[in-house]
């Protein structure tokens, strides 16, 4: 229902657009260097090649390999401990706002001479989160009882995702914010496009290899089943 409502939402401001929105007629001159995708792609390999922007990416490539796998796995851990993926998802919805007013509060930080110290400085708190969702996933089958999990648990769980979203917010409108302030204005669409893509991909691969290695990491032992590790998917069948 949810999904069929926001399709419909979508198809009918869209189609308004098509129909309702007036183009310009004047021809406003091209700023950018670039006419084609050639050149553009020219241009971004001129771009990589130098050794400042190279340093760059390999640092934003690997800067969020320490919380991938809090970030990757958490819930899913949660959800094996017994946590209902429903109270899960009822747990996101307080997060909404908070996510609409993080990026407000932080670009005040982030409008100076010097974006990343934002990101630096929440790093840190960021890693230590880490630590504190591991905690939450070994606490839950010690709090878990016959009706379920307690308010409190519940309570935590919402103020560590909070905490969570601040540092994670602060980190990525520091770098849009260094990305759009680094990025030749002739060629600004090229430039940005480059390095926001560079930046997502350092988060995307490291939290796809967590998840990877979550089974090859993964303790398990066997009840009434002795010679068995369950440290395979066959073992465990068997």
């Amino acid at each position: 229902d949810f999904l069929f409502f926001w399709g419909a939402v979508f198809l009918v401001t869209t189609t308004l657009v098509a129909f309702l929105k007036k183009e310009n007629q004047e021809l406003i001159p091209a700023k950018e260097e670039t006419k084609g995708i050639t050149d553009t792609y020219k241009l971004l390999f001129s771009i990589i090649k130098m050794p400042a922007v190279l340093t760059f990416c390999l640092l934003i490539l690997t800067s969020k390999v320490g919380f991938s796998a809090a970030d990757a796995v958490t819930g899913l851990k949660l959800v094996e401990e017994g946590v209902p993926k429903e109270h899960l998802a009822l747990l996101a919805v307080p997060m909404v706002p908070l996510q609409i007013i993080l990026p407000l509060v932080i670009s005040k930080y982030t409008a100076g001479p010097q974006p990343l110290n934002t990101f630096y400085k929440a790093m840190p708190y960021r890693l230590l989160l880490g630590l504190e969702f591991a905690f939450l996933v070994w606490w839950a089958p010690k709090v878990k009882h016959e009706g379920g999990f307690p308010v409190y648990y519940y309570a935590v769980v919402v103020l560590s995702y909070a905490l969570h979203q601040i540092t994670l917010y602060s980190m990525y409108v520091a770098i849009m914010a260094f990305n759009a302030k680094v990025s030749d204005p002739l060629i600004g669409g090229t430039y940005m496009t480059l390095l926001n893509t560079v930046s997502n991909l350092g988060g995307n691969w490291p939290s796809t290899v967590a998840l990877w290695l979550v089974d090859p990491l993964t303790v398990k032992e066997c009840a009434g089943a002795q010679g068995h590790t369950c440290a395979t998917a066959a073992a465990t069948e068997v």
